[in-house]
């Protein structure tokens, strides 16, 4: 887990891709949530949002006006986060927006696909043997197209690091609040949210730590239960033997599975559990990190402390003081 803005002064670059034929609200999105244009707080947003297309010009809208869009693709090539708000699916990637896309991807920035963005970004391939998240009206027709993916109709947002996707309308806000509460922490997504009028966390319970909406029926999916289950003991300590039981599994096959679900091992996507629930108790709490250590089930102040340099690149006494010092005293 690691900050994508790599020098204190710089501002995150997010590049949202509009096309012909762009809904104005699905476009908006990104503009609210990482630059907080309308809300006043534009200045304050660690985020400089820029729209693109294409063939820059005046594009159409469903509604009875068209949108003025000045920048062209070229913003791809420099962008630390490209953001497809939506797609539509009778609408061929163009080889030069694939390009683009892979380009991007390739040299690190993060894919956002909102709601039927989905489309494009499986069309770009770099999804493959991995999973999307769309509107779940558009899910069946994506799985049918695109046979290689996974593609969930039951979550609000799927966040694999590189690659995120998200349900449709206001899911896609919850997404993009989920990606400035990882990126800048729990108390500036929290006051964004109160700006929005929005909920800071949408899920299940326990949703700070759980970014989904967990499934009524949630025996249909095993390494969802397990991945539940374990989060829910987040501050014991997980055997691989027992967690692979809950999913009534080998350990073997458990494994096999749940890196053909996650794209990661179970080991890996624990830590990171734990790492994220120490996170937002270090920006949250007064906690003493002994005791932050044992809630997040890294046991020991020495874990926590090599854990969390080791994948943020600073100590968590430094993280702490580094987002009490940005943030407002009151969110």
């Amino acid at each position: 887990m690691t900050d994508r803005v790599t020098t204190a002064g710089d501002r995150h670059r997010v590049a949202v891709l509009a096309f012909d034929g762009v809904s104005p609200f699905h476009l908006s999105v990104a503009g609210l949530t990482f630059g907080g244009i309308g809300t006043g707080a534009a200045d304050s947003m660690p985020y400089e949002v820029q729209t693109c297309a294409e063939r820059p010009g005046v594009l159409r809208t469903p509604g009875d006006y068209g949108l003025m869009i000045e920048h062209g693709a070229e913003l791809l090539a420099t962008a630390d986060t490209v953001v497809i708000p939506s797609w539509r699916p009778d609408l061929p990637l163009s080889q030069p927006l694939r390009d683009g896309l892979c380009e991007a991807h390739g040299r690190g920035a993060r894919l956002v696909a909102l709601c039927q963005g989905a489309w494009a970004l499986a069309a770009t391939g770099l999804a493959d043997g991995r999973e999307l998240t769309t509107h779940w009206s558009a899910a069946p027709a994506l799985a049918a197209a695109y046979p290689q993916l996974t593609v969930r109709a039951d979550r609000l947002w799927t966040d694999l690091g590189d690659i995120v996707s998200s349900a449709g309308v206001a899911a896609a806000l919850d997404c993009c609040l989920h990606l400035v509460r990882s990126d800048h922490g729990s108390r500036l997504a929290t006051r964004l949210a109160r700006t929005l009028v929005l909920a800071p966390h949408r899920g299940g319970s326990q949703a700070q730590y759980i970014p989904l909406a967990v499934p009524e029926d949630s025996d249909s999916d095993p390494i969802e239960t397990a991945m539940v289950w374990a989060r829910t003991r987040i501050d014991t300590p997980i055997d691989l033997d027992g967690w692979a039981r809950s999913a009534l599994m080998s350990r073997r096959t458990f494994t096999r599975r749940f890196r053909e679900r996650t794209g990661t091992s179970p080991q890996r996507w624990l830590l990171q559990q734990r790492l994220d629930r120490a996170r937002l108790l270090l920006e949250t709490t007064d906690e003493p990190m002994d005791r932050i250590a044992r809630s997040s089930g890294l046991g020991t102040a020495v874990n926590l402390r090599h854990h969390f340099h080791r994948a943020l690149g600073l100590p968590p006494a430094a993280h702490r003081a580094h987002f009490r010092a940005a943030s407002p005293a009151a969110a």
